[in-house]
């Protein structure tokens, strides 16, 4: 039997119960500062978010996709770790590949002129700027993974049918005395490959 006077740790459903209103009342007020956050770690939780952008709480996928935008907004990144955070604690969740999964993209122009912006997995547009990088990655198949930077060290993962047409907007420039093979969008130029090596993904 516990002492009376001995504090209780709370377990995963509390935890979770106490983020969610956490992030409710954050939410309330816009998209929370969490970068500015530096609670105290309050170990990890059995939470997962899997490579096709489903969240997973003790193994099993979080049917609601309110309450998965709802914590989207309290991640947060340090060095290759996530965590949930709110103005008074940290918990560790694992994340497979990138947190967010770009699912639509809108073209506003052609060339130089062209803007695109990109919609994630939890509705938010996210335009493809100097702020809001794309980087392409090497993929086991032999092609390319494209991310978007969406906020803090956040990225998402584009999909394959979006890097098609990504593809399909390529254009070859000159950067630091290379020809590159790559996509223009917000007056800024994003390398894919060398123009050399530059090819359609497998």
């Amino acid at each position: 039997m516990a002492n009376q006077g001995q504090k209780q740790e709370p377990n995963s459903a509390q935890r979770l119960d106490g983020l969610t209103q956490a992030a409710q009342g954050a939410a309330a007020k816009g998209l929370p500062p969490v970068h500015l956050w530096n609670p105290p770690f309050c170990g990890d939780l059995d939470m997962r978010i899997a490579g096709d952008g489903t969240w997973f709480y003790l193994g099993t996928p979080i049917g609601r996709p309110a309450l998965v935008k709802l914590f989207s907004t309290i991640l947060k990144r340090e060095a290759d770790k996530y965590f949930l955070v709110t103005p008074v604690e940290k918990v560790g969740i694992r994340v497979d590949d990138a947190p967010f999964l770009a699912v639509e993209m809108e073209k506003d122009g052609e060339g130089a002129n062209r803007k695109l912006r990109f919609r994630t997995n939890v509705d938010e547009w996210v335009p493809c700027n100097a702020d809001h990088r794309l980087r392409f990655e090497a993929a086991a198949d032999g092609g390319l993974t494209p991310y978007l930077h969406v906020r803090s060290d956040l990225w998402a993962k584009v999909t394959r049918a979006l890097y098609y047409d990504l593809v399909e907007m390529g254009e070859i420039r000159t950067v630091d005395g290379r020809e590159m093979f790559g996509v223009v969008s917000g007056g800024e130029f994003f390398s894919m490959a060398d123009a050399a090596q530059a090819r359609e993904p497998v």
